[in-house]
This record gives C-alpha cells, sequence and structure tokens, in this order.
C-alpha cells in the first residue's frame, strides 16, 4: 500500500489558511486590526522568503487560542471553514485524492499550520490522517504553547518519520505533493516528488531534478 501526502496550503487550497485565519480574526475583531495586520502579513513573506522563524511565528499565531474559551474558538472556526476555507478548496486536488485512493493509497496531509486550524479542513476533504503543528492544551484550554517539533521544513521529516514508526509505514513508492521551496526536505526524501503550482525556488529545483510540475488551478 503507497503512502501519498498532501501539502495542505497553496497546494490543496488556493491559499494560505494560516495567514487567512489571521485575517478571519482581524475581520471578526478579535485581535488589534492594524499591528496584527502588520505582523501577519511580516511573518507570511518571510515564510515565502525561507527565512520565517517558526517558533517566533507559533508565539505569535497561537496567542489567540490562549486567550479565548475554546467553545468560542469552536465557533470563530466553523464560521472560518465555511466562509474562507470552502471557496478555496480546489476541485482539481479533490479530484488528485480521490484518484489516489481509488489506487487504494494511503493519504496523508503534513502541514506547518497548526492542527486547531487544519484539523476541520482535513476532515472536510476526507482524509483520514493528519501530520501538523501540535499546539498545547492543559486543562482544557490552549496554552499558546507547542507540543513536540513544528512540523515545518526539517520538522517535516523528523515528524513524518516519528508517524512512519508509529504506524509501521514506509516511503516505498510514497509520493508527496508540494507547493513550496520549504517543502524540500521532504520531498527529496521520497519515491515521487511533485511541484504543485510552485514557487519560483520550488520550479527550479524540480526543473533541475526533473520531478513532475503540475497545476490544480
Amino acid at each position: 500500500m503507497a503512502l501519498t501526502i498532501f501539502d495542505l496550503d497553496n497546494t490543496l487550497l488556493r491559499g494560505d489558511s494560516d495567514y487567512l485565519w489571521g485575517q478571519f480574526l482581524v475581520e471578526q475583531g478579535v485581535v488589534e486590526k492594524h499591528a496584527y495586520e502588520r505582523e501577519n502579513q511580516r511573518y507570511f513573506q518571510e515564510y515565502r522568503q525561507g527565512t520565517l522563524d517558526i517558533i517566533e511565528f507559533l508565539n505569535f499565531q497561537l496567542r489567540p487560542l490562549a486567550q479565548h474559551e475554546p467553545t468560542q474558538l469552536q465557533e470563530w472556526r466553523k464560521q472560518f471553514l465555511d466562509e474562507k476555507i470552502r471557496p478555496i478548496i480546489l476541485p482539481a486536488a479533490l479530484g488528485l485524492i480521490q484518484n489516489h485512493r481509488n489506487k487504494g493509497d494511503t493519504l496523508v496531509v503534513i502541514t506547518a499550520t497548526n492542527r486547531f486550524i487544519t484539523e476541520p479542513i482535513v476532515k472536510t476533504m476526507n482524509i483520514e490522517n493528519l501530520i501538523a503543528t501540535e499546539p498545547e492544551m492543559r486543562n482544557g484550554r490552549y496554552t499558546g504553547h507547542v507540543v513536540g517539533i513544528p512540523c515545518f521544513r526539517e520538522g517535516k521529516v523528523k515528524r513524518l518519520d516519528e508517524w512512519l514508526k508509529r504506524t509501521g509505514m514506509n516511503l516505498d513508492s510514497s509520493s508527496f505533493y508540494s507547493d513550496s521551496h520549504n517543502d524540500l526536505p521532504l520531498l527529496e526524501r521520497v519515491t515521487r516528488p511533485v511541484a504543485v503550482d510552485p514557487d519560483e525556488t520550488l520550479a527550479q529545483h524540480a526543473e533541475i531534478k526533473g520531478w513532475p510540475i503540475i497545476s490544480l488551478r
């Protein structure tokens, strides 16, 4: 049974759920508009440039989870899913997922975006396995901190290795679909790396390596 791995943001989605969650919080008046919007944009640009300090970003991004009751967060998340995410789920991505499902592949989404944001998105796509950055909870509330290794760059490789060890699966005949040069450490590990609507750096790397380049848009 082959393993097929998907990045989420700008791969299966026509946008970045991390960034959009920040924008959603601004629109709802949950965070201070100008300062939060400025920082959200800065971190997004640093991610695209490959210079993001993931711990610094997570301290920023997870703070609102610690400041509100879980029931309120879940209400916002449901609204966020309906208003911001469902419209940007790519139909061609759902077709690709179904093709791999029909082959009997084991499907996994692996993403730097935290599980609070991504779990309902992945469930909407009927993918059972999610490897994501894990926000810490204590006594039923988020703390604003991370549990374990953030699922970003080399951290994705480490988190996937942990998952493979737990499940007894391996990377024989594996595929990984991603848009971002930040995922090069994992793309280099799988049998079949696929660049999906790639950024410039990944596109150049894929051309040199002879990797497939596809568009889901």
